[in-house]
This record gives C-alpha cells, structure tokens and sequence, in this order.
C-alpha cells in the first residue's frame, strides 16, 4: 500500500467521524445516551485527545525497525476492530464531563486530519521506522506505518460506538 492509499483511507476514517458527530445535536451531544455510556461529545474528545499528538509522534525521533513496519497492524486492527470486546481507556486520554461545542470538536478533528496527512504525504517520511517519542500503553513503540494505523482503526472503533449511539437515540 502507497502512501496516498494510506492518507485516503486516513482522510475518509476521519471524515466519516466527523459527519456522525455532526449527525447529533447539540443536546445529543451532550447526553448520556444509556448507563455507562460516554456521550458523543465525550467519544468526540477522547479520539481528539488520543490522536492529537500523533503528528508530533509521526515527526519526532525514529529507528530503523528490526521487524517488518506492518508487524503489528493485525494485533492492532484486532484489537480496535473487535467490536464485542470492551476497554477501559488510559487516565491521560479520559474525556471530561462537560458541555462539548460541536464546531469546536469538528475543529480539531480537522486539525488531527490535516496533521497526519500533511505528514504522511511528506516524501521524507519513512513509514517503516520506529517512533521513539511514544510507547502505546500495551503495544509499545510503533512503526509510523503502524502509528498511522492505530488512528485509523482507533478512530473506526469509536465510529462504530456513535453509530451505537446515534441508534439508540431513533429507538427511544
């Protein structure tokens, strides 16, 4: 896979999640659609807080990889994508309970969209080195090709959960 492959399928993952956040309301946004259950607002939040330094990370200091660059991508795509398993998030990417702005959210989506992408376009980008700035809790350090995938499949996983939600709504 080239890299506009990569960027296309980043571009359209995230702008996917956009439109399912701008299918909620301003209320909906906002509330707790059943218990246990973060609202959209908060899903919205938690990916930007989970992929807002993934530009920086793409950026950062590398390695050259000692294993091939897409290694971890099944364990990765099976995690995220395992749609029956539940997760606790880490601490430092909890949303707040709050009233969420709609416009502001689809800001920084927009923001986290451009970043990666204008990254992973740059030719000097070598996806198949190890990012040495962070280690994801549980998978350690990634490949960017990986890193750009736990967005990707991050963001797909929390896709689904809004889809969840948006249903429970048109059922109540």
């Amino acid at each position: 896979m080239n890299k506009q492959e990569i960027v296309t399928e980043l571009q359209n993952t995230i702008t996917t999640f956009q439109q399912l956040i701008s299918s909620f309301d301003e209320t909906e946004l906002n509330t707790q659609p059943f218990e246990g259950s973060w609202t959209p607002g908060q899903v919205a939040q938690h990916i930007i807080m989970a992929n807002s330094g993934f530009g920086t990370l793409l950026n950062g200091p590398v390695k050259d990889a000692e294993r091939a660059p897409d290694a971890m991508l099944n364990n990765i795509k099976g995690i995220f994508l395992d749609f029956t398993a539940k997760y606790n998030a880490p601490e430092f990417i909890l949303p707040e309970i709050k009233e969420y702005q709609k416009e502001r959210l689809l800001q920084a989506l927009e923001q986290i969209k451009t970043d990666i992408s204008n990254t992973v376009s740059d030719l000097e980008q070598e996806l198949d080195k190890i990012c040495l700035a962070f280690e994801i809790p549980g998978l350690g350090q990634l490949t960017r090709l990986e890193a750009v995938y736990f967005v990707i499949y991050h963001t797909q996983r929390h896709a689904q959960q809004l889809k969840n939600i948006k249903n429970s709504y048109l059922v109540s």
